[in-house]
């Protein structure tokens, strides 16, 4: 793997600390490194002080390196990179405001339409099951089904993206919102929006996403 993508997973895992979406030894980070293995922080790993030599390679057969033991949550990593082709990192999160909306057990439902930006009309909360367990990670990928995040049930928040970059951002942007959610329900109804409002929400994104790569393939962005 490019040494650069390591440096960028380090300088990611300092702004996660920095935004309070990962305290000390909470919550992990992952990126693809194959086809058929992916690189993480390894267990009991504090995500600020972390040097590129302390990621984990573990493959799909669940072996890994000796070098650390990889994060007790491996096993959904490895399933999303499975089952999802453009995952390409992985964040997860016990984020407060995510986390206390997970501990709910509810959705993040349609109250603003930045909702969207994990690719659904809301974010699902997954049913709640043992840390590391494969019954947790059949969870997520349920509630991952057409999106890129999904609360955990008394857990915390998992975002993944095509960068480390994408996941990052929908990270911070559904723990911001899970805040705002928060904040709105407590002082009465939140007035949501309609299926129909959030599809074209979702449709113009995805036109924006089309666009966006246009751009960056003729060299008109990040260059």
């Amino acid at each position: 793997m490019d040494d650069a993508i390591l440096e960028q997973a380090v300088a990611i895992g300092v702004k996660l600390a920095d935004h309070r979406l990962i305290r000390s030894s909470e919550g992990n980070l992952s990126l693809r490194r194959d086809e058929n293995s992916f690189l993480i922080t390894p267990s009991g790993s504090k995500i600020h002080a972390l040097n590129q030599s302390d990621f984990v390679a573990v493959e799909f057969d669940g072996s890994h390196s000796k070098n650390h033991r990889p994060s007790s949550e491996w096993r959904f990593h490895q399933d999303i990179y499975r089952t999802q082709g453009e995952a390409q990192a992985i964040i997860h999160t016990h984020s407060e405001y995510a986390t206390a909306l997970a501990c709910l057990r509810e959705d993040l439902p349609a109250f603003h339409y930045m909702v969207a930006i994990a690719g659904g009309d809301r974010i699902k909360c997954c049913d709640y099951a043992l840390f590391g367990s494969e019954e947790l990670s059949s969870n997520i990928l349920a509630a991952l089904e057409d999106r890129k995040a999904c609360l955990i049930a008394n857990h915390g928040l998992i975002a993944w993206g095509r960068s480390l970059d994408e996941a990052y951002t929908i990270a911070l942007e559904i723990e911001s919102l899970c805040k705002q959610y928060l904040i709105a329900r407590s002082t009465g109804l939140v007035c949501l929006l309609s299926d129909e409002e959030m599809q074209q929400v979702i449709e113009k994104f995805q036109d924006y996403r089309i666009n966006k790569l246009q751009f960056e393939s003729k060299g008109v962005l990040n260059g």
